[in-house]
């Protein structure tokens, strides 16, 4: 978002494609072997996803690291550590920002506006305008978004700008035209037969084209990305995430979109996302074949190590909850609470868990299980 306190410089400004959405044509033909190398990579993603016996234990790390890396393009700077402190201290439906980073509890925020949207679909919900803004409003409730008009569609132009600030490199639709924007999107999405994939895309980059709110455009329109391929049952559960491939190619995601305004060639945007899929959907799978390579082998370290029957029930405790105070292991890992002081005298003398922070006062000691955290940190 353009700083509209200084002077802008609209040379290289693209205007909004008024009146050209949805696209006329694509050219399938160019699509087509994209198009299937994506769709069979998020198939191979998600019948692995299916196959997990406690999809938690593989998932959390995914969701935490979407959370990071979305936030980040947008200039909010946290790390996975920070966030998984933060869930140690803090329990879900509380912020608390006394000693915390207000770019980390803006982190904390987007996995905890995904995580309701996904809740309200589950329930029953249509990925609508009413769920959408519900999402903003829960994204920018707290911190500096909440004085950007949160849940409430924008009332004044916004421009998306280059690093500089300075360079208006595109001009949304206007607020006039926004209502009318966002229900022929909503349309769209309802009634187009278009391969999901195709709509997902579509439908992306058309709602950054509308970027209908003050702030949070960019979050709210990579969740619908998920939200999309979930509620057309391309994948099975709300769990794929592409933040990362964007995010590594972010000059040409952006310029890749101001070509549909500019130029009308839609095709090249469905092109740029279908790979981005397929490239995400191998890495994702690739991060979670890790975690469960990991996972098999310290399923052996930690029975020998523990010598209990409670083994596995320490194992899945770290796995999903890689950062935790001591008095959460003892109270949530359903082991007995001597039988779990035990387990971590052992797991700290095998290095299998790290100290962050000293027990200090009525504060319990902060341990970290460093063998995941070195998977999956980004």
């Amino acid at each position: 978002m353009a700083d509209l306190g200084q002077e802008l410089n609209f040379e290289k400004a693209v205007d909004y494609h008024y009146d050209r959405f949805p696209p006329s044509s694509l050219d399938h033909a160019r699509l087509i072997p994209q198009l299937v190398k994506a769709t069979d990579a998020v198939a191979r993603y998600d019948q692995m996803l299916k196959n997990l016996h406690n999809g938690e234990i593989f998932l959390a790390p995914l969701r935490n690291q979407e959370a990071v890396i979305s936030s980040r393009m947008e200039g909010t700077v946290s790390t996975m550590d920070e966030i998984m402190k933060y869930e140690a201290d803090y329990q879900e439906n509380t912020i608390e920002s006394a000693n915390t980073r207000s770019e980390v509890i803006e982190t904390i925020l987007y996995q905890r506006a995904l995580k309701a949207a996904q809740r309200a679909m589950e329930s029953g919900q249509p990925l609508s305008q009413f769920l959408i803004k519900a999402t903003h409003q829960r994204l920018l409730s707290f911190g500096r978004g909440a004085s950007k008009s949160p849940g409430e569609y924008k009332n004044e132009q916004n421009y998306l700008a280059d690093r500089s600030r300075r360079n208006v490199l595109f001009i949304p639709i206007t607020p006039a035209r926004l209502q009318e924007g966002m229900d022929n999107l909503f349309q769209y999405i309802e009634t187009s037969n278009d391969t999901p994939l195709i709509k997902a895309a579509i439908s992306h980059i058309e709602f950054e084209a509308l970027h209908p709110f003050k702030d949070g455009n960019g979050r709210i329109g990579r969740m619908i990305i998920t939200l999309l391929l979930w509620s057309s049952k391309v994948i099975s559960s709300p769990h794929f995430y592409i933040s990362g491939y964007l995010e590594e190619n972010k000059d040409l995601y952006v310029d890749t979109m101001r070509s549909v305004s500019e130029s009308n060639d839609w095709t090249a945007w469905c092109m740029f996302f279908l790979e981005a899929v397929e490239k995400q959907a191998i890495r994702n799978l690739s991060v979670t074949d890790n975690i469960g390579t990991l996972y098999e082998k310290m399923k052996h370290t930690f029975s020998e190590s523990l010598a209990s029957k409670f083994s596995v029930n320490a194992l899945d405790f770290v796995f999903t909850n890689p950062v935790f105070r001591n008095s959460r292991f003892t109270k949530n890992s359903g082991i007995p609470a001597s039988t779990a002081a035990r387990f971590t005298r052992v797991l700290l003398e095998r290095d299998l868990l790290t100290t962050l922070e000293e027990p200090s006062g009525r504060r319990p000691a902060l341990y970290a299980f460093e063998p995941l955290l070195q998977l999956v940190r980004v």
